[in-house]
């Protein structure tokens, strides 16, 4: 029988006294009140991974892998990443859901952030399935100032998180240009403001709604904008390569979406990225997009896509969704 050493206090051998303190210790340190902070670099450019003091130490790995995963994502677009420092910060959600990823947000500023909410328990094979991390990413692919024609914005990340999906391995050739037709679809079925111009819709969009047609309606502006370029540079300019030479030129500035359409044109060459933006701007539902997937190989059957694998505009659709060709 133990006898106390003193009241209240049971005696414990020096070596138990040692576990327990090591035990408490160890705790405590899963338990910080200060987040952990991660650098990945790559081709001398940083990225600061912040996990939330509300994660396990056990889980600092797995989120650690997932980020690197899509910001390699991110990278395979210009080669290197849009920023040469930028940050990912990375908290558990508070309600429990099927979505691994029920909410981020992209922070703008001398020092880009992207926001993730993560489920708690989302797999490292979720994370990687998840479309919302490519989507927030994908913002950073352009020097938006953050307000104004977030149509464009919009647009790009969902256009790009479909094509980072599919370039990065996650989504099957035919699954990404799935996705991209369920979006066109959702968008098309999003008729509460119809007859109302895109501008009018994407500028009161927090709200009054009215997303999946922004959003989609500006998908249309890059992908018919990628494969004009493809065709009347015969595949020697892209979407990928434009952008490559906004981002050599202007990742610090901060410029409105107009500002970026007319800086696109000027650096490539065209007369295309302005003209087509005051026809989306003008809209007044999701713009067109059977001409461009007939074009492409794309048909679909009863909501369902299938690919033609000859032709010139299958070889087209197949460089979009491959890893573009950097040395160009």
């Amino acid at each position: 029988m133990r006898t106390p050493d003193r009241v209240g206090h049971v005696f414990l051998p020096a070596w138990r006294r040692l576990l327990c303190l090591l035990l408490l210790l160890q705790s405590m340190a899963s338990l910080s009140d200060e987040p952990v902070r991660k650098l990945l670099v790559r081709d001398g450019r940083t990225l600061e991974v912040i996990i939330g003091v509300d994660f396990d130490t056990s889980e600092h790995e797995r989120l650690t892998d997932w980020v690197a995963y899509i910001s390699d994502a991110l990278a395979n677009v210009f080669g290197h990443w849009p920023r040469h420092q930028w940050e990912i910060a990375i908290t558990p959600a508070a309600a429990a859901g099927d979505d691994p990823i029920p909410w981020a947000q992209i922070h703008r500023n001398t020092v880009d952030r992207v926001d993730f909410f993560i489920a708690p328990r989302a797999s490292l094979e979720q994370l990687k399935h998840a479309w919302t991390g490519y989507h927030e990413l994908a913002h950073l692919l352009i020097p938006y100032q953050g307000w104004g024609d977030s149509w464009f914005s919009e647009g790009l990340a969902s256009y790009y998180q479909n094509l980072m999906q599919a370039r990065n391995g996650v989504l099957s050739e035919e699954e990404a240009w799935q996705s991209i037709y369920d979006g066109f679809s959702r968008g098309r079925a999003d008729t509460e403001f119809d007859g109302q111009s895109l501008e009018q819709v994407s500028n009161t969009m927090r709200v009054n709604g009215g997303y999946m047609r922004v959003y989609w309606s500006g998908a249309w502006y890059f992908l018919t904008i990628d494969v004009l370029l493809r065709r009347q540079s015969e595949k020697s300019i892209s979407l990928d390569t434009a952008l490559q030479k906004l981002n050599n030129c202007c990742a610090d500035d901060s410029l409105s979406a107009i500002e970026i359409a007319r800086k696109l044109d000027e650096l490539n060459g065209v007369a295309l990225f302005g003209t087509l933006f005051n026809q989306a701007r003008q809209s007044t539902r999701v713009p067109g997009f059977e001409s461009i997937f007939t074009y492409l190989g794309i048909n679909v059957i009863e909501g369902k896509v299938q690919l033609d694998t000859s032709g010139p505009g299958a070889a087209l659709r197949q460089q979009i969704t491959y890893l573009p060709n950097l040395s160009e």
